[in-house]
């Protein structure tokens, strides 16, 4: 699976950010602990995902997956690199 990515630095923590609305590919969290180690993948805190909106109210979906492939709910430091990586992309206009 050849993607492309953003890695991100926010307050200590980084992150890969992965448009999935430019891009299509189907993340599990078999693929966050893969990419999330940094001996052997990427490296990251937490997986950052971009996905097409499920409602017609918003832009896009938001996903975040800790490096040991844990699917978690928010992430301070991750919503500032998330709201910077889609507005410097163009994903919103809000």
């Amino acid at each position: 699976m050849l993607l492309r990515f953003t890695k991100m630095h926010g307050l200590g923590n980084d992150f890969m950010v992965l448009d999935l609305i430019s891009q299509h590919a189907h993340i599990q969290p078999k693929h966050a602990k893969a990419w999330g180690d940094r001996h052997t993948g990427i490296g990251f805190d937490q997986l950052l995902l971009v996905e097409a909106p499920t409602s017609p109210d918003v832009d896009f979906r938001y996903r975040i997956f800790n490096s040991d492939g844990s699917e978690v709910e928010q992430c301070g430091n991750g919503a500032r690199c998330f709201a910077r990586f889609v507005v410097d992309k163009r994903l919103t206009m809000k």
